[in-house]
């Protein structure tokens, strides 16, 4: 009987620890790392439309633990708007799910700075992309494949990556310590390059950001500290468990 019951206290022990975490939770072992929950999958406590002090009044939605964006016409933060936390960060662990639908894509900024005056697009900052490379025109554009999913937008491909197929959750993750900075995708980083290096501002120089818009207030991608941002790019795209931990 004894036997029993010690075998049955292991396989009950074992089952605790292989069940899947519930999403927008922090374990008590995260939370002691010092993890931050910056969406509770109940509300969009902490968020905010970018340029503005409110959330949207429209086509963000929190729903099943998921926060997402409503399909619209596929343009860049003119639907809805893009939004961004309250807080700003410089040395950071990220991680984030993401969803995707057929087609769709979106973006996760960090060291977002709402300069003024206000672009037509986006807020300007660094982009982990978020897009379905088989169906996005945008996978094709740009160089070396630098505009697919994981990638640094227009800058640095993200290399050996592995993302799950439509409709299922991926894992994204930045990593930023003083200059150094990492993209992971899935547990595998597929990104690693320095901030103001000079391969950085080469590769700076070589993309979109190289226009005087981008410069105007400091080198595009060197601000100090930042606003984390989620994409309105006009796709369905649905995000949870997004977290943070200061370096």
């Amino acid at each position: 009987m004894k036997k029993l019951l010690v075998f049955g206290l292991l396989l009950s022990g074992l089952m605790a620890a292989t069940e899947p975490q519930t999403p927008n939770t922090l374990t008590a072992k995260e939370k002691k790392e010092g993890w931050k929950l910056l969406f509770d999958g109940k509300t969009t406590n902490g968020w905010r439309g970018a340029y503005t002090d409110k959330f949207p009044a429209k086509g963000w939605d929190v729903m099943d633990g998921m926060l997402t964006i409503q399909q619209s016409n596929g343009s860049e933060s003119e639907s809805f708007g893009d939004i961004v936390t309250d807080g700003e960060y410089s040395d950071f662990d990220l991680m984030f799910d993401f969803k995707l639908t057929d087609g769709a894509n979106s973006g996760l900024k960090y060291f977002v700075v709402e300069q003024k005056p206000k672009p037509k697009g986006s807020a300007y900052g660094l982009e982990y992309q978020v897009l379905d490379d088989d169906k996005h025109p945008d996978a094709k554009l740009g160089r070396n494949g630098n505009r697919t999913v994981g990638s640094l937008y227009d800058l640095i491909p993200a290399s050996g990556k592995k993302a799950n197929p439509i409709g299922e959750w991926n894992t994204g993750r930045v990593v930023s310590k003083g200059n150094h900075v990492e993209h992971w995708l899935n547990g595998k980083k597929v990104v690693d390059y320095d901030r103001g290096s000079a391969n950085f501002r080469d590769a700076v120089a070589l993309s979109k950001y190289k226009a005087p818009s981008y410069n105007a207030n400091g080198r595009f991608g060197e601000a100090p500290r930042g606003h984390i941002l989620l994409q309105d790019h006009g796709n369905r795209v649905y995000f949870r468990n997004i977290k943070i931990k200061s370096l």
